[in-house]
């Protein structure tokens, strides 16, 4: 049997004929025996040729291509003057006006095709020992056998007979359809992997142009600045020069000045016979000459020179100018790096680590990276997020959640995605304590219905420890420092505790209705009284020092200055607006207004007039109270409230007077919460009257 092969394998010159300028016909015969399937498979791609996608081209170069290898050449590596190299040969191809599907079609690899269709014989393995037995292949046991030869079973059990058998025929044409397909997977990844590194050397060389330009504009401005003091020195130079001359050539206006005098005094001297009048010439000639000496030495000089080295400037320009730009690159890989999401709250700064690694697994000590975040909501709401470059390899992530439920943080480096990305994030719509601190007693570690709190600059917190007529003094990390102790302290009747500007302690025994002044150490400064006050309960201090004093006898609000002076009193007892009921709490603003707390929230200027309402609860009746107020530096106002069955901290913001969020512990339910004041690193510090403890919660 004989046919013609493709001329896609021929060594050129034998048998050529050209039928046109862009066409080349070979042919020569073969027998058909010697003929293979790798005759009619791509040799770019290693696909079979088919009628689509992989179409054989006939090239100008005589070798044929696949269509699918030849788009994609054209794509990535087209040249601007509409030529292509050939993937074989490397010859240059014209790109036809129509594009690589106008080339030629391989017209003898078609025909070998259908050739191929029409004589394939379907081989059939048969048995060595038994040439008419048809061999069988056992998928259960990966096994090729001969009945006869196996007496029906192949592993001699009658288990065997369970196995699935099939003609070995079709499980080699099983076998091959799957090579074909991982195969053509392979060389998909292949092809994938080769765009994406081309891609990355596409954007090295605009990256590195786009450096060039950046190293070339920043070197030209320090040129430009160098050029300018050149130029200024110079000009400083020419200015000395016509200064110097202008003296100097003054001068010699005086001297040219004095030589015409003495050339017209000597003119007809040599006329005159008068004895006396020569002498008298003479005379006056002596004297213009020891006048003309100080002519004689120039009144300017010729000196002028440029130094560089009269002080630092030059070794700092070139420390500086060593020391000035640097390239930044990266040996991140992103397909390696990882990011780990901490715990993750309801209008809570979440926060996501992102860890660099490069191509060899070795975690990266610098930053720089290009990293960028993204990060949806559950309901594929974007939310917006900041990136924080740590400088040590990590990155943080912040994102804010206003809803629980999953949330997706997608990551990617150099515009790829990094391993894990998107990461999954559960956000809970739950706060629970980072800390609980205390137990009910009178021992170390314990509270006896604690009512308030303060924390001074050091972050040590001043717990009142009314059923133990005590102040117990905290550590930043909640542990006993001390106790303070003393007469003011005594009758289990402290309700209010608060700091000073100048740092000192203030609190409140309503029994003795005294306020008390003492250091952070214990020392008593000052006590003192008012015959009005009657039922004294809670107590703040304004930024000038006044001392600020609810009594819930009288509905008032007392404003003392330090030592006692009743400065002003204010409050009307009810219901309506500006009107007080029992008030619990009370803080100051940053422009000294007062904010009172009692089933409400209500602001008053510091002279006590009514300016607005925070927050209050509509319906009958008063529901809840509020045990403790604080306003943060950062102007959020929190507040913890009692109601029937639940209690809870609120977060407002205090200039729109909007509530932002509320803390409701599950795992440690609040019972009767009441003083409460917050650290620098968002975290605020509750008393809890009711479980006679401290909890320790983040709200930032």
């Amino acid at each position: 049997m004989w046919c013609c092969r493709p001329a896609f394998q021929l060594h050129r010159g034998v048998g050529r004929e050209e039928v046109m300028s862009s066409t080349l016909v070979e042919t020569v015969s073969i027998n058909y025996e010697d003929f293979n399937e790798s005759f009619l498979t791509c040799g770019t791609c290693l696909c079979s040729f088919d009628g689509g996608e992989h179409t054989p081209k006939l090239l100008h170069c005589s070798h044929t291509v696949c269509l699918h290898c030849l788009t994609r050449i054209v794509a990535s590596h087209a040249r601007d003057d509409g030529t292509f190299r050939c993937p074989i040969c490397r010859e240059s191809i014209r790109i036809p006006s129509g594009g690589v599907a106008a080339l030629p079609p391989s017209f003898l690899v078609n025909q070998l095709l259908d050739l191929m269709s029409r004589q394939r014989r379907e081989v059939v393995p048969k048995c060595s020992t038994h040439p008419n037995q048809e061999l069988l292949f056992c998928e259960s046991c990966d096994l090729v056998f001969c009945t006869q030869c196996s007496n029906g079973s192949h592993q001699g059990s009658a288990a065997s007979y369970q196995h699935t058998v099939i003609p070995l025929s079709i499980a080699i044409k099983r076998m091959s359809e799957i090579l074909c397909y991982k195969a053509n997977e392979c060389y998909s990844k292949l092809n994938e992997a080769s765009d994406a590194v081309t891609s990355e050397m596409h954007q090295l060389d605009h990256a590195v142009d786009a450096t060039f330009e950046d190293v070339n504009r920043a070197f030209q401005a320090i040129i430009d600045t160098i050029e300018q003091r050149r130029e200024t020195v110079i000009s400083n130079v020419k200015k000395m020069r016509d200064e110097k001359k202008k003296v100097l050539q003054d001068q010699l206006d005086i001297i040219e000045g004095e030589r015409r005098k003495v050339q017209q005094e000597c003119e007809g001297l040599q006329y005159q016979v008068e004895v006396r009048n020569i002498t008298k010439k003479i005379a006056h000639l002596n004297t213009k000459i020891d006048s003309l000496s100080t002519l004689v030495e120039p009144r300017e000089n010729a000196f002028l020179k440029f130094e560089s080295h009269h002080n630092e400037a030059f070794d700092q320009i070139q420390a500086t100018i060593e020391d000035y730009g640097r390239v930044v690159t990266s040996k991140t890989f992103p397909s390696l790096c990882f990011m780990k999401a901490k715990k993750a709250m309801t209008h809570l700064r979440s926060e996501v680590v992102v860890h660099t690694v490069d191509y060899d697994g070795e975690s990266q000590s610098t930053g720089g990276d290009p990293v960028v975040s993204e990060v949806k909501s559950e309901g594929g709401d974007v939310i917006e997020s900041q990136v924080e470059d740590n400088e040590d390899g990590t990155y943080s992530i912040f994102f804010t959640p206003e809803q629980g439920g999953t949330h997706s943080v997608t990551v990617k480096i150099f515009g790829r995605s990094i391993k894990e990305s998107p990461l999954l994030v559960e956000v809970i719509d739950e706060h629970n304590p980072d800390i609980v601190y205390g137990s009910r007693g009178s021992g170390k570690d314990q509270f006896l219905q604690p009512v308030g709190i303060c924390i001074d600059d050091n972050e040590f917190m001043y717990v009142a420890d009314t059923g133990n007529s005590r102040i117990k003094v905290l550590s930043p990390q909640l542990k006993e420092v001390q106790h303070i102790v003393g007469d003011a302290l005594e009758g289990r009747s402290v309700t209010g505790i608060t700091r000073t500007p100048t740092s000192s302690l203030v609190f409140v025994n309503w029994r003795k209705k005294t306020i008390t002044e003492v250091t952070s150490s214990g020392h008593l400064l000052y006590q003192f009284s008012h015959e009005q006050l009657i039922e004294p309960t809670t107590l703040a201090v304004n930024s000038d020092g006044e001392i600020l004093v609810a009594d819930n006898a009288v509905n008032s609000i007392f404003v003392f200055l330090p030592g006692g002076k009743l400065v002003r009193k204010w409050g009307v007892k009810g219901n309506k607006p500006g009107q007080l009921g029992s008030v619990a709490a009370l803080c100051t603003g940053p422009d000294n207004e007062v904010v009172v707390a009692d089933s409400r929230i209500q602001v008053f200027s510091p002279e006590g007039q009514y300016t607005r309402t925070i927050f209050e609860t509509r319906g009958k009746g008063l529901k809840g109270t509020y045990g403790g107020l604080f306003l943060d530096p950062k102007g959020l106002l929190l507040a913890t409230r009692q109601e029937r069955n639940n209690s809870c901290i609120q977060v407002f913001d205090y200039s729109l007077g909007t509530l932002i969020f509320t803390i409701d512990s599950r795992e440690a339910k609040l019972k009767r919460p009441s003083g409460l004041a917050t650290t620098r690193d968002g975290h605020v510090i509750i008393v809890d009257l009711g479980n006679d403890c401290v909890k320790k919660f983040r709200y930032m």
